[in-house]
């Protein structure tokens, strides 16, 4: 796969088939993306799952930006936990691009009830198999996965605590993370551990993908005096 992606400056017209030439996915898998964004479009006049202006855009702002994670999801990957999924991204995506492995299996957590309706029937539309849990982070059941995924969801150090209850031995986590991501990282190192490698993004200049390991939360250094 990785010989078919490519970094693009701007583009005037960024649609499905640009994107798989991109991405390089297949015709079954550009097909169940092209009806996820169907649906998206259906729903987001009604419920504003995403900005308009974004939508204008959205094989590049939001499908792209979440496919090219795939460049970074080790072979080995059985299973994945999207983390905030709102309409999707990246949780959806990488569903349809890793449906093909045996046995894969999608979790996408979201605390809006009308967000999970619409992932609900994205899914049956992609004709895909994922569980949807309608809850907040903090109420997250514990559960060991292969790959933990986030995007818009929450600042650094937050973000950790929520990723912490599916750490497993070998988990990585794969972060979308904006201008800020310097700052994020200084701030949830007060607390954290973490094994930290910046990527850049294929779709935006400011853009940072975070592969993240070796979660481990430790006391700052005013809790330690205590």
């Amino acid at each position: 796969m990785s010989a078919g992606w490519r970094a693009r400056k701007s583009v005037p017209e960024f649609g499905p088939e640009e994107f798989a030439k991109a991405a390089d996915v297949s015709r079954e898998t550009l097909l169940r993306l092209k009806a996820y964004i169907g649906l998206l479009a259906e729903w987001n006049a009604r419920h504003n799952l995403v900005s308009k202006n974004s939508l204008e855009d959205v094989w590049r702002r939001h499908v792209w930006d979440s496919a090219q994670l795939m460049r970074f999801v080790p072979e080995s990957t059985n299973n994945l936990v999207d983390l905030g999924s709102g309409a999707g991204f990246p949780g959806l995506v990488l569903a349809a691009m890793l449906r093909e492995r045996p046995s894969f299996k999608t979790v996408l957590y979201e605390s809006i009830a009308k967000k999970c309706a619409f992932l609900i029937a994205a899914a049956e539309r992609m004709q895909i198999q994922v569980e949807v849990h309608n809850a907040r982070m903090e109420e997250a059941r514990p559960e060991p996965f292969d790959l933990v995924t986030a995007r818009a969801c929450a600042p650094l150090s937050k973000l950790l605590g929520y990723a912490r209850p599916f750490q497993g031995p070998k988990t990585v986590s794969l972060f979308l993370k904006g201008q800020n991501v310097e700052a994020e990282l200084t701030e949830a190192r007060i607390s954290w551990k973490l094994n930290a490698v910046r990527h850049g993004s294929l779709t935006d200049p400011s853009g940072v993908i975070l592969e993240i390991r070796d979660i481990e939360h430790v006391a700052s250094r005013s809790q330690a005096r205590r």
